[in-house]
């Protein structure tokens, strides 16, 4: 076997290492996530804000995210992209602690402030480090990631629900969550690797400009499109589904609960299993069938009869749209091989604008129309993405089954 084909047993145990400390900073942002979204009618109560002013509360913080997603693509430039989730891990769960502290709007606005710059941060530096983590591997591991960030979405959203349950304030639900998660993040912070070393691509910023390190807005594009959509579907379910449920399918207060919890489950299974899907069929056969999949999720939630079908229809959608999201940040990285952090810091901002536009576009096709046809828009969105799905192939780079490049030993 060739030598530059073998790995030092200490560049294996490294990348294990980085690959279980970021999959604990995709945990930890579920969760402190989650215990944010889960309680915003606490939030609201607690600190007397109006149901006008919510919504401007609500916009601030995915648009103070994407502003922090852009400010990483500057700062990886010029330091590692494993040194940002070292402040902004622990400024996050600061920040969640901020907003059970105060009872001050000002105090608020400074804790949204700082949840949603470091949420951006972390979003964007994360999925740096993914893909230079799975570029070194050589086989696809990204969903594996998004997984533990939807596992962490159901612990911290199970946690909430104890919360209001035995109505805690958001103090007591909030301040041992970052007394375990700080130390947590604290020490695996110290495993994280940028993973350079491994990396059969070059650093842009160490040798200059060579092939695929120029991010052009327009070979991106299709890939925003595809992010933007996928995470319109998202929001779709994150704020309507509840409603929906109980409004146009006449579901009963508890069984109300059920829909984002279905596409909670379906979504952590999806992704789990994904990686051995691209790894065995490509990433272009397991986008499509994702798509395709999360197409007849909202066109079963459009035509159901009753609630349960419309929660069978929510779970069908989490199971299909879990792929889409992680691939995109894939094959930005396979597209632009050797500036791969600023492509995905540029995609990142697409979530924070299908986040921003998802929820008030179904609303008011909602009021306007109806909402069994407003789940049809979301339904031809994510179809949009059968369209450019060869956006996510690079024969050169194609990770997984055939497709691995040969290894003397494996790394987790």
């Amino acid at each position: 076997m060739e030598a530059s084909k073998i790995r030092p047993v200490g560049t294996d145990t490294r990348l294990r290492h980085g690959r279980v400390s970021l999959a604990l900073s995709f945990f930890v942002q579920g969760v402190v996530f989650a215990l944010v979204v889960t309680r915003i009618p606490a939030i609201q109560d607690r600190y007397g804000i109006s149901d006008a002013l919510l919504p401007a509360f609500l916009a601030a913080v995915p648009i103070l995210a994407g502003a922090g997603s852009v400010l990483t693509g500057k700062i990886v430039a010029r330091v590692r992209p494993s040194l940002v989730p070292r402040w902004a891990q622990p400024l996050l769960l600061f920040a969640l602690l901020g907003v059970g502290v105060g009872d001050q709007l000002w105090q608020l606005a400074l804790a949204l402030c700082a949840f949603g710059l470091s949420g951006g941060a972390l979003d964007a530096s994360m999925n740096m480090l993914g893909v230079r983590l799975q570029r070194a591997y050589g086989r696809s591991i990204m969903l594996g990631f998004h997984a533990t960030f939807s596992l962490g979405g159901i612990a911290g959203a199970s946690l909430a629900w104890a919360g209001a349950h035995w109505d805690l304030s958001l103090l007591a639900s909030y301040l041992p969550v970052v007394v375990v998660l700080l130390p947590a993040v604290l020490i695996a912070s110290r495993w994280s690797t940028d993973a350079d070393a491994d990396s059969e691509k070059p650093d842009p910023v160490r040798t200059g400009k060579t092939e695929g390190s120029s991010v052009t807005f327009k070979a991106l594009l299709p890939l925003c499109l595809i992010m933007t959509f996928a995470y319109i579907g998202d929001s779709t379910v994150s704020n309507w589904s509840a409603k929906y449920l109980q409004d146009i399918l006449g579901s009963s207060d508890e069984l109300a609960t059920l829909p984002y919890n279905a596409y909670m489950v379906t979504t952590l299974v999806g992704r789990a299993a994904g990686d051995f899907g691209v790894r065995r069929f490509g990433p272009v056969a397991v986008v499509r069938f994702g798509a395709v999949l999360a197409a007849a999720g909202f066109a079963v939630v459009a035509m159901a009869p009753g609630p349960w079908v419309g929660i069978l229809g929510f779970a069908i959608l989490g199971f299909g749209l879990c792929v889409v999201v992680p691939q995109c940040f894939a094959a930005a990285g396979r597209l632009f091989p050797n500036a791969s952090d600023a492509a995905v810091a540029r995609l990142n901002i697409s979530n924070y604008v299908g986040f921003l536009v998802g929820s008030p576009l179904v609303g008011a096709l909602g009021d306007a129309w109806s909402y069994r046809g407003a789940m049809l828009v979301p339904m031809l969105m994510i179809l949009v993405t059968l369209v450019y799905a060869r956006s996510f192939a690079d024969g050169s780079a194609r990770y997984g089954g055939v497709h691995d490049r040969s290894r003397a030993a494996d790394v987790g």
